[in-house]
C-alpha cells in the first residue's frame, strides 16, 4: 500500500470505459504527469496519434480536461499544451492521460458505438463500475458523518444511541439575546433544554446562527431519550431552562406546545446527536483543553475562565488560555480546541507571537503566464515562511537571511528588495488593558470610607472585589498591537537603532522576539498580495 492507493479512488462508469477501449486498442491508460503551474507544455513518453482523454485533479475535485477548452495536443512535437484561458489542473497534482499509440499493431480498432468491441466494453465497465459503487457505499457506510439509513443506525449504536421515532414530540423554541452583546451566535444541534421543573428534557435538532442584529430565533427540538409519548407533551412557556448554557443567550422559551412528531428523526438530526455525544465524551473540561493542546506539542500557560479566581476569571461561557506554540501548530490546536469545548463555549488561544509582514518587491524572469506569476508570489511567501518556521522561542527574525530565501525562489531575479516590515504583538492584556484595573482599584480605595471598626478589611475587600468585576474580564483578548520598536537596525555604526527604510530595503535589519524580557515567537503574517512583482520593467 502507497499514496497511490492508501485512498479510495471513485471510478465513473465513463473514464472506465474510456480506459478499456484504449486498453484495447492498444492505447497507454493513465499515463501519469506531474503538474507544475509555470509550466504549460509537457511530452509524451510515447509517440501518439492522439489523445483520448486527461483526467486529474482542479479546484480540489476530480475532473475529464477537455480537447481544444482545457488543453491542445500537437501530434507533430508529441506534447500536450494546456491553454491559459481553459481549466488546469492544481499545481504540483497529477494529471492523467490516456492516448493512442502511432505503431499499435492490436487487431481491434473499431471502438465506435455499435461496434462489437465497443458493446462488450461497456458491459465490462458497467460491472467494475458497479463493483467501484458497492465498495464506495461500504467505506461511507461505516463513519457517523458520511452513513445513511440502516448503516448509521448500526454506526452510531456503538454510543449507545438508538433512532427516535415519531413518539418523540417535537416543536420551537425560541433563543434569545442578551442584552447589549453583539455578534453572531451560533446553537449547536444537541443542546440541552428542559421544562421549568427539570421533569423533562429536550435537545436542539438542527444548528441555528443569531445573526448579528437578531434578538431572537426560533430552534426545532425533540424530547430526549426517556420522554417518548405523553411525557413529551409539555405546554406553552414551559422549556425554559439550559442544561448547556450557550453563551449571549439570555434566556429561552417554547411560545407554542410541543407536539407528536410527523415522522421519525431524520438521519441528519440522529447524525447531529450522535456528534453531539461524541464532543461530550471525556471532553469540555479544562484537563481536557489541557490534554488536547499538549498532545499537539503546545504548552498551556495560563487558563482563563469563568471559575477561576478573580485574576484569572473570564466571562461567562468564555475559555481564554495562553499558550505556548510554535506558530505553525497553532492552527491544529485551535480546531482541536474547538472539537474538545462545550457546546455554546467561545474558547480563545493566545500566543506569544511577534508578527511580521514583510512588503516585497522582486524581479522576475519573462514568458511566465498570469498563473506562473502567482505561482512565484506564493513560492516567494513560501519561502520565507520556511525561514520563520526554523526558528525558535526568541530567535529573531534576520533581514539578511530574509532577503537571501527571496532570491532563492525559481525564477526571482538579483533585483529584490524589501520595502518595508509591518511588526505587531499579540496583545496578553485584559480586554480593557492592565492599566484600567490599576485605576479602577485605586478609585475604589480613595473612596472607600475608614472602617468604624479598626483593622476591619471587609469594607475596602467588598469595594476592590466590585471594582474588579466592573473593570471587566482580565482574560488577554490576543489582538495584534502595532510594535514598531521591535524592528532594529544592523548597519554598521547603528546597531540596535531603529530601522530606517534603506536599512530594511538593504535587509540589514532585525525584529526581535523578547518582549518585555521574555523569550516570545516570530510569526509569519503574510499573503501573495504583499510580493510585488515587476517583469520586463512592467509593474506586476
Amino acid at each position: 500500500m502507497n499514496v497511490d492507493t492508501v485512498t479510495l479512488v471513485h471510478r465513473p462508469y465513463g473514464d472506465l470505459v474510456d480506459d478499456i477501449l484504449t486498453s484495447v486498442v492498444g492505447g497507454v491508460v493513465n499515463e501519469k504527469i506531474l503538474f507544475d503551474l509555470k509550466i504549460l507544455t509537457y511530452p509524451l513518453a510515447e509517440p501518439s496519434s492522439g489523445i483520448r482523454g486527461i483526467t486529474g485533479t482542479a479546484g480540489g475535485q476530480p475532473r475529464t480536461f477537455l480537447l481544444h477548452i482545457d488543453f491542445e495536443f500537437r501530434a507533430a512535437t508529441n506534447v500536450v499544451i494546456w491553454l491559459d484561458d481553459g481549466t488546469l489542473p492544481d499545481d504540483d497534482t497529477a494529471f492523467y492521460v490516456d492516448y493512442f499509440r502511432v505503431d499499435s499493431r492490436s487487431p481491434l480498432s473499431d471502438i465506435n458505438v455499435g461496434s462489437v468491441t465497443r458493446t462488450l466494453t461497456e458491459a465490462v465497465g458497467r460491472e467494475v463500475a458497479t463493483v467501484y459503487e458497492q465498495i464506495n457505499l461500504a467505506y461511507l457506510s461505516a463513519f457517523v458523518d458520511t452513513a445513511t439509513g440502516q448503516s448509521l443506525d448500526y454506526v452510531v449504536a456503538i454510543f449507545g444511541i438508538t433512532r427516535k421515532t415519531a413518539e418523540f414530540a417535537e416543536g420551537l423554541v425560541t433563543f434569545f439575546r442578551a442584552e447589549g452583546l453583539d455578534g453572531n451566535i451560533t446553537i449547536a444541534a444537541g443542546t440541552g433544554l428542559a421544562t421549568t421543573t427539570g421533569s423533562v428534557l429536550f435537545v436542539t435538532t438542527q444548528p441555528r446562527t443569531l445573526q448579528r442584529g437578531q434578538v431572537r430565533i426560533d430552534v426545532p427540538v425533540r424530547a430526549d431519550v426517556g420522554f417518548a409519548g405523553d411525557p413529551g407533551l409539555v405546554a406553552a412557556g414551559t422549556i425554559t431552562e439550559m442544561t448547556q448554557p450557550v453563551a449571549g443567550i439570555a434566556r429561552v422559551s417554547n411560545l407554542d406546545p410541543t407536539l407528536r412528531a410527523a415522522a421519525d428523526e431524520t438521519d441528519d438530526e440522529l447524525r447531529a446527536r450522535a456528534q453531539a455525544v461524541l464532543r461530550g465524551l471525556g471532553k469540555a473540561t479544562l484537563a481536557a483543553l489541557d490534554r488536547v493542546i499538549r498532545e499537539g506539542r503546545g504548552t498551556p500557560v495560563e487558563f482563563f475562565d469563568p471559575n477561576s479566581p478573580p485574576a484569572n476569571r473570564a466571562e461567562p461561557g468564555t475559555v481564554t488560555v495562553v499558550v505556548d506554540a510554535e506558530p505553525e501548530r497553532l492552527p491544529s490546536l485551535v480546531d482541536q480546541v474547538h472539537q474538545t469545548r462545550a457546546a455554546g463555549v467561545l474558547a480563545t488561544l493566545v500566543a506569544r507571537y511577534v508578527f511580521i509582514t514583510p512588503r516585497v518587491h522582486v524581479t522576475i524572469t519573462a514568458d511566465l503566464s498570469d498563473p506562473g506569476q502567482e505561482q512565484v508570489r506564493r513560492d516567494v511567501v513560501a519561502a520565507l515562511q520556511a525561514y520563520v518556521d526554523g526558528l525558535t522561542r526568541g530567535d529573531p527574525a534576520d533581514g539578511a537571511t530574509m532577503l537571501t530565501a527571496i532570491k532563492a525562489v525559481p525564477d526571482v531575479l538579483d533585483a529584490t528588495a524589501i520595502v518595508d516590515v509591518v511588526v505587531a504583538r499579540a496583545d496578553l492584556t485584559g480586554a480593557d488593558g492592565d492599566d484600567a484595573l490599576l485605576d479602577a482599584l485605586v478609585q475604589a480605595a480613595v473612596l472607600t470610607p475608614p472602617p468604624a471598626t479598626p483593622g476591619d478589611t471587609s469594607v475596602l475587600r467588598a469595594a476592590l472585589a466590585a471594582a474588579v468585576d466592573a473593570a471587566g474580564s482580565p482574560a488577554p483578548s490576543g489582538a495584534r498591537v502595532p510594535d514598531r520598536s521591535l524592528l532594529v537596525s544592523t548597519a554598521e555604526g547603528r546597531a540596535g537603532q531603529p530601522a530606517s527604510d534603506a536599512d530594511i530595503e538593504a535587509g540589514e535589519f532585525r525584529v526581535s522576539a523578547t518582549v518585555a524580557g521574555e523569550s516570545w515567537w516570530i510569526a509569519l503574517a503574510m499573503t501573495p498580495g504583499d510580493v510585488g512583482t515587476e517583469v520586463g520593467g512592467a509593474e506586476g
